[in-house]
């Protein structure tokens, strides 16, 4: 599946009502001064249930925008945005805030862990946000377990690597049992060995049957995504699956 860049317009779509993630003539402009700028232009995207896809490109094509969208961050200017069959359009920001808590989890390149909660408080934050009342700090500490730090769960996130830290950022982002993760450069910040660690544990979540949009600027990140989606001045110039392992039975 592959889209050129000579199209007409930035389209990647199936004849499908089941995708997850459902993008249609989606436009982006930011104003900076008296410039206007365009970062999304008339792009269109389907993402199935189930699949990992990395978005890559040069800076400013977009990738960035385009996650935050999908993560209800950011609004876009025109077209359709639905996720699991919802609509984002016209949503409040303390509706679009509740949808994200709920069905969207989000790492990021620099963590963002509340630096004076530790660990586990940090992984059971999101649940304390959306009201989940039962289990919170067994869910936390499973979490914690299942990305390799369970035994750092009382520390101060100062008092962990980086890789720790993107670590304890994957397991809050998994709190809510989201059906959408999502993650913004995740490597980015980590020297090349650790961010392979990280490259690994995101394959063992997808394998376990998440869906997983990932933006990244390193390309050998990114073969381990079943498809890479490239972007260039706002627009989706080419789409390819990628030959890779499957899920786990």
């Amino acid at each position: 599946m592959t889209c050129g860049a000579d199209m007409a317009s930035s389209s990647t779509t199936h004849d499908t009502d089941t995708a997850l993630v459902r993008l249609r003539g989606i436009s982006k402009r930011y104003r900076s001064g008296r410039r206007e700028f365009l970062a999304l232009d008339d792009v269109s995207l389907d993402i199935e249930t189930g699949e990992w896809v990395a978005i890559v490109g040069p800076s400013g094509s977009g990738k960035s925008t385009l996650l935050n969208i999908l993560a209800g961050i950011d609004s876009a200017d025109s077209g359709v945005v639905e996720i699991g069959g919802r609509s984002l359009t016209g949503l409040s920001e303390d509706q679009l805030a509740a949808w994200r808590g709920r069905f969207v989890g989000i790492v990021f390149q620099y963590f963002q862990l509340m630096p004076t909660l530790t660990v586990v408080e940090n992984v059971m934050l999101p649940m304390d946000l959306t009201g989940v009342d039962a289990n919170r700090l067994d869910r936390a500490k499973t979490l914690l377990d299942r990305v390799g730090i369970g035994d750092l769960a009382t520390n101060l996130p100062s008092e962990l690597s980086g890789g720790e830290q993107q670590r304890a950022a994957i397991a809050r982002a998994l709190a809510n049992e989201p059906d959408l993760l999502l993650a913004d450069e995740p490597t980015g910040n980590l020297d090349s060995a650790t961010g392979e660690r990280i490259v690994d544990l995101l394959a063992e979540v997808w394998r376990q049957g998440a869906t997983i949009v990932m933006v990244t600027h390193d390309h050998d990140v990114a073969n381990h995504a079943t498809r890479i989606v490239r972007m260039r001045d706002g627009r989706i110039v080419d789409d390819a699956q990628v030959i890779t392992a499957g899920r786990e039975a």
